[in-house]
């Protein structure tokens, strides 16, 4: 009996620090999942298919209050150059797993120095139920050709840059439920799989699928070109996030970090001009180290910043994934001076970084590479030493008269 007695209440005892400990995991896991929409596994926005208008002819879309259909997206892209052929074109990205085309509009002025602009690069909808930036981009592209000629600013910029927007990078995840309907939409593509989760990574986390065809036929149109200045753009909180998201800024502190928060600063300052309850959800300041947010491996925007000797930050533009059409109108307001002054920071970049066309990298060798202190260049005039010890980790451009030399420092 004594036996039994004592039995009984460390039974008891048992269930109820199991019980404290279940109730304290699901607190924390509650609490991480406000910080964070995708830390854990990402939980699909269910929304009424009547709050998400579709537009099923170029007419409704001319409306700017729903969502295209497939094929009057494909459509508006085509209309563009139609309408505006000496301003723009097509290009085609790459094909999706089901068919479907990822489409890039390349915005240039008509001036005759297009030589000499710098390459702008806007890309959307990675994760296809995040729709705010897909119409975002298609009303940015009308309104950069539309005000081209009669906008001082936009004038201005077409003539000094060379833009590209691609408005869908994940069509066959926008379009799950079938070309006429985004209200099926989920994050991931054909395959199941995470495109943002995709990425070779920088840091020797291997991906866990294999490199989907969306990433591949990204990372070769990047490789086509010298995008200085990029953004990704999602949904599900409202924050400007900027490399790296590999790690925490403790750990391993991007060298253009303040570069970083000033232009985020201005990014948000100029939405909360419109609307001062924007970008709050995640920090006050409404942008943040991507890990200080939340760590990830294989993302795109390390991969990019890493290997592309260009700069891309993930602008989280919209609490809600799917965004109810009656109210793009309102972002499209708050945010659509933000994203005409993001690209114009392509002129105000500083000399830490500059791009270098491919083609150029290998001119030189560097020894060794990656380097923790000292590096040797050799060149074709001899060998030349630097030493990047008091130089932050990343990429580094080294001009040996007029060659610049990359230089990855760990």
């Amino acid at each position: 009996m004594k036996v039994i007695n004592i039995a009984l209440p460390l039974a008891a005892g048992r269930r109820a620090m199991v019980f404290a400990l279940f109730f304290m995991f699901a607190t924390i896991s509650a609490s991480a999942q406000s910080l964070r929409p995708d830390a854990f596994p990402p939980v699909e926005d269910t929304l009424s298919p009547k709050a998400l208008t579709m537009a099923t002819t170029l007419e409704e879309m001319d409306r700017w209050n729903r969502y295209p259909t497939y094929n009057v997206y494909t459509a508006m892209m085509q209309r563009f150059v139609e309408r505006y052929p000496d301003l723009c074109r097509v290009d085609t990205i790459g094909v999706s797993i089901q068919g479907r085309l990822i489409l890039c509009l390349a915005i240039t002025g008509s001036s005759d120095n297009d030589l000499y602009r710098p390459e702008f690069f806007y890309s959307s909808t990675m994760h296809g139920d995040e729709l705010t930036g897909f119409y975002l981009m298609l009303r940015l592209c009308d309104t950069l050709l539309g005000s081209y000629g009669t906008s001082r600013q936009i004038t201005s910029l077409l003539d000094r840059t060379r833009i590209y927007i691609n408005p869908l990078s994940n069509p066959d995840g926008t379009y799950y439920g079938g070309d006429s309907t985004v209200a099926l939409a989920r994050r991931y593509n054909a395959d199941s799989v995470d495109l943002n989760r995709n990425y070779p990574d920088p840091f020797g986390t291997p991906p866990l699928d294999s490199l989907q065809p969306e990433n591949k036929a990204m990372i070769a149109y990047v490789e086509r070109h010298n995008f200085l200045l990029s953004a990704n753009l999602h949904g599900g909180s409202e924050v400007m996030n900027y490399p790296w998201d590999s790690f925490t800024s403790y750990e391993r502190l991007n060298e253009h970090s303040e570069w970083w928060k000033a232009v985020s600063k201005r990014f948000v300052d100029t939405c909360r001009r419109v609307d001062n309850r924007r970008f709050r959800d995640v920090r006050p300041a409404g942008y943040v180290n991507g890990g200080d947010w939340y760590v990830i491996s294989n993302g795109r925007q390390d991969y990019f910043n890493y290997y592309h000797n260009m700069r891309e930050i993930t602008m989280e533009l919209s609490t809600v994934k799917k965004l109810a059409t009656n109210l793009l109108g309102h972002y499209w307001k708050v945010e659509s001076q933000s994203l005409i002054n993001y690209i114009e920071e392509i002129h105000h970049l500083d000399d830490t970084v500059v791009g270098v066309p491919h083609h150029q990298e290998a001119a030189y060798k560097a020894f060794p590479n990656p380097t923790r202190g000292k590096v040797t260049v050799v060149t074709p005039q001899g060998a030349r030493c630097y030493d990047l010890g008091d130089r932050p980790a990343g990429i580094h451009i080294i001009r040996i008269g007029d060659m610049p030399v990359k230089i990855i420092k760990l």
